[in-house]
């Protein structure tokens, strides 16, 4: 295969540019995204990128994250004063504050007494950060250090109980420091002090809207493809799906989308896939369904390790794909449905851990022959994706559908996979996806599943002994999906799942519902 050229659609899209630098705060996407709502486009960058890269692409603003080391530290992350005199706007949050304090010649200690939590702060109307904001509201703090010398320029413009300089300002210099997190939903007016700073301070107009996305975007993608060929992995999920349906308006039959059905995903849900890409839906592409479940269920025999079914689903669909394509012949482009949280999660933006392993990113067949890999979505949020999909036409069924891994039921299947497990999870997952809509809930909850433990109990039903296994139920609410908790549904909705999984699926016999967090769970359920 050919050197590959990644192209992404950002470029040309805006001329906006907010830049975050992420100091290895655990709401570094958090904090992109909080931006982007303002209409306003955002990446995220390491602080080991250099000053120079940033200057060249000519930011609106600067924002730095949180952080969980201190400052003062030898070996500390840090940055270029440079980065403070270009006379760009930047705020920076929580380490970010701290860093840009000590930097410009002020002074961070460890504080007497450390806060976390939602914390009542007093902020100074007068400042443009603070511009309609209430004069004391709640904040989310997370410090066990502080700011106790503010440097030389600044004024302080927050306080609490314990924080003398909760905020910072050099108006002058546009330079803005806040001690506690504004990117979290506990921050009241969090949303209003960042709008505050990219479409106030910085001057943004909003440009960033996904009609805008779409059109642009399928301009650009006509100009690079050509009369070339495009093909695409289809899986069903919303990402991919969003990204056919992109190429499918740009291109048409020029695209060829591959369906590989491994026989791990949810109840009727390769049908679903095929109704609205294939021959009898409304999008104009080449479609290719193949059934290749049994092929899985023998490479997945007597396989119980998480990871090794992770791999082993990962590559088996490699394997199929490069099948497919190789009696399609030569393409010109290969599509990938990638995300921006793909890129940041898998080390190659900002400070994340590379913490998934079965991902779009990295993950290239090595025998299709293709001159260029074309990632559509590759700037994109989630909820932007879900935004583009219902700007580009997919039923909201398709746009809205619960997030899915990549291995499917293979990973919701604890133990070794077989057909019979795999008919178990898929009915008792129809049932509770079923309820939680009757609920009204399935809109509501972040993300929720029912999953097949390896445990077997002994149960009674009617007059008989019964020795089955126990499903899982899992439901979690999550903002950017770094971290979850547990959703309370109804005791009477959770009754009727129990109830009908129990009389209708056969083989179960015992239904338990996961109240772990993330973390130290995870959000799957594996």
């Amino acid at each position: 295969m050919d050197m590959i050229n990644e192209f992404s659609m950002e470029q040309g899209l805006s001329n906006e540019k907010v830049i975050v630098i992420d100091f290895g705060g655990q709401y570094n996407q958090l904090v992109a995204r909080r931006v982007r709502e303002c209409n306003v486009y955002c990446e995220i960058y390491s602080y080991k990128t250099d000053i120079e890269q940033i200057k060249a692409m000519n930011p609106k603003g600067i924002i730095l994250t949180g952080g969980p080391n201190s400052c003062y530290e030898q070996n500390a992350p840090s940055y270029t004063k440079e980065l403070f005199e270009l006379g760009i706007p930047v705020l920076g949050l929580c380490y970010g504050a701290q860093l840009m304090m000590l930097v410009l010649g002020g002074n961070v200690e460890r504080a007497a007494v450390r806060e976390y939590g939602k914390t009542q702060v007093h902020v100074d109307q007068s400042s443009p950060l603070f511009a309609g904001v209430e004069q004391e509201t709640v904040c989310w703090m997370s410090h066990f250090d502080y700011i106790s010398k503010i440097a030389p320029g600044f004024a302080a413009i927050a306080h609490t109980d314990h924080c003398p300089v909760a905020a910072a300002q050099c108006p002058d210099r546009k330079l803005y420091a806040i001690q506690f997190h504004p990117e979290v939903l506990h921050t009241v007016e969090g949303t209003k002090m960042l709008y505050n700073f990219v479409r106030g301070i910085c001057g943004c107009a909003g440009t960033w809207r996904m009609d805008s996305f779409v059109e642009e975007s399928v301009k650009k993608i006509r100009e690079k493809v050509g009369d070339g060929k495009v093909l695409l992995a289809l899986s069903g999920g919303v990402d991919s799906s969003v990204a056919a349906g992109l190429l499918s308006r740009a291109i048409g039959r020029q695209l060829t989308c591959v369906f590989v059905d491994h026989g791990l995903l949810r109840k009727n849900e390769g049908d679903e896939v095929e109704s609205v890409f294939g021959p009898g839906g409304d999008f104009d592409l080449n479609f290719i369904r193949v059934n290749a479940q049994e092929r899985y269920y023998g490479k997945l025999a007597g396989v119980t390790e998480p990871e090794t079914k992770r791999k082993i689903i990962g590559e088996e669909f490699i394997r199929v794909f490069e099948e497919e394509a190789k009696k399609i012949g030569a393409v010109d482009f290969l599509a990938q449905g990638t995300i921006y949280p793909d890129v940041v999660e898998s080390g190659l933006g900002g400070e994340s851990a590379v913490i998934k392993s079965h991902h779009n990113v990295g993950g290239l067949p090595d025998y299709v022959d293709f001159k260029e890999i074309i990632e559509p979505l590759r700037d994109l949020f989630k909820d932007e994706v879900r935004k583009a999909g219902l700007e580009l036409g997919l039923p909201e069924r398709l746009v809205f559908r619960q997030p899915f891994p990549g291995p499917g039921l293979g990973i919701r299947i604890i133990g070794e996979v077989t057909a019979e497990k795999v008919r178990i999870v898929q009915d008792a997952d129809a049932i509770y996806r079923e309820e939680i809509a009757k609920a009204g809930l399935d809109r509501s909850i972040g993300q929720y599943f029912a999953a097949l433990t390896n445990m077997r109990s002994v149960g009674v039903m009617g007059d008989e002994r019964t020795y089955d296994y126990a499903v899982a139920l899992r439901a979690v609410n999550t903002v950017d999906f770094m971290t979850a908790e547990c959703a309370e549904i109804q005791f009477a909705v959770l009754q009727t799942v129990m109830s009908r999984i129990i009389n209708e699926v056969r083989g179960v016999n015992r239904v338990v519902y996961d109240l772990t967090s993330k973390p130290p769970g995870t959000i799957e359920f594996e």
